[in-house]
């Protein structure tokens, strides 16, 4: 029944039928509806179709063939696998390296640019993953709702790990050889210089793209990405939106000049803004903070705070990649209602 094996390979093969060859998959629920004699001895057939008649012994559909032309169908539905291109974004003398991902909509379209964090060890992981494999378990959900989704790596880490020293290295030296203080002050000062620039400069990149409406841009940022994006607000009054996930929650009570920074963006920008937490995260102060200042200037702002997310402090911060269900459809809503329209 299938002597080369093209049905038994295994998960990872998904070219199930032989180069060359067609298989026309269809459903055996519908065949039988179809062709198959009834218990009253009737037929039944639709109109206009053909025929069939399903004779016993000869033509019967095992059990096992069923589930063979389900898995078939199951296949065929299925969303087809995205790969991204790897752009190079220039920022400065830099040659950073970015993700992106067209959307399959109608072109021109929204798009949106995505801050990553900075607290791994290595160049090459965030939150817990691989830094690449991060940015493939978000950008499905931005490509299905209609979004050109480009994940920027910034210097020093992923794809541009050779474009500049990694931060977090930079501020264990600052720390070893000045102090904490001292960490704590070049950590502010490189995010309101050079990886602001970067992220400036990934912006201006996604709007000189063919098939990106240059004038429905958001920007979405996690962690330390998070600051970055409320300073890109601030900075480009032209963006629809802006999104942050645990933005400056690990910084917030032990930096008096991130908590000033931060309130002075949100002061200033004309962006909407939605800023998003895990009840479990490092804390929630920033996002209630700048909820508040928003609201009594009257700003278009969404505060959202979910339930705790996993068990740990990290499991709340890092939510944005382990929980897309959670925060899918409240981060769409208010994207489509600002970007969109």
């Amino acid at each position: 029944m299938d002597p080369k094996g093209y049905l038994r390979r295994g998960r990872k093969s998904m070219n199930l039928i032989p180069e060359g060859f067609a298989l026309k998959v269809v459903s055996p629920v519908s065949l039988l509806s179809r062709g198959a004699k009834q218990r009253d001895g009737t037929t039944a057939t639709q109109a206009g179709a053909d025929r069939i008649l399903l004779r016993p012994m000869r033509t019967r559909l095992s059990t096992a063939l069923v589930s063979v032309l389900l898995s078939c169908v199951a296949v065929s539905q299925s969303p087809p696998s995205i790969s991204p291109e790897i752009v190079v974004v220039p920022s400065g003398n830099l040659r950073l390296k970015g993700y992106l991902w067209r959307s399959a909509g109608a072109a021109p379209s929204p798009a949106v640019l995505f801050v990553h964090g900075s607290g791994s060890t290595d160049a090459f992981h965030t939150s817990g993953f691989a830094i690449t494999e991060a940015a493939e378990r978000l950008a499905p959900t931005f490509i299905k709702h209609g979004y050109a989704f480009l994940y920027l790596f910034r210097r020093g880490q992923g794809l541009s790990a050779n474009q500049g020293p990694l931060m977090q290295d930079v501020l264990q030296r600052e720390k070893d050889t000045k102090g904490e203080e001292a960490r704590k002050r070049l950590q502010f000062v490189l995010l309101t210089t050079d990886h602001l620039d970067d992220v400036t400069a990934g912006l201006s990149f996604l709007k000189s793209l063919p098939g990106v409406d240059s004038r429905r841009i958001a920007v979405v940022g996690h962690s330390f990405g998070g600051q970055l994006t409320l300073l890109a607000a601030e900075r480009d009054s032209t963006l629809r939106a802006v999104v942050t996930f645990s933005a400056a929650a690990n910084s917030w009570g032990s930096s008096s000049e991130v908590r000033e920074r931060m309130l002075a963006a949100v002061r200033k920008t004309t962006v909407p803004i939605m800023l998003l937490h895990a009840e479990n995260d490092y804390s929630t102060a920033p996002g209630k903070a700048m909820a508040d200042e928003l609201a009594r200037l009257g700003k278009p702002h969404v505060l959202k705070i979910y339930p705790p997310v996993g068990t740990t402090a990290d499991d709340g911060h890092n939510f944005v990649y382990t929980a897309v269900a959670e925060w899918e459809a409240d981060v769409f809503g208010f994207l489509d209602q600002y970007v969109r329209r």
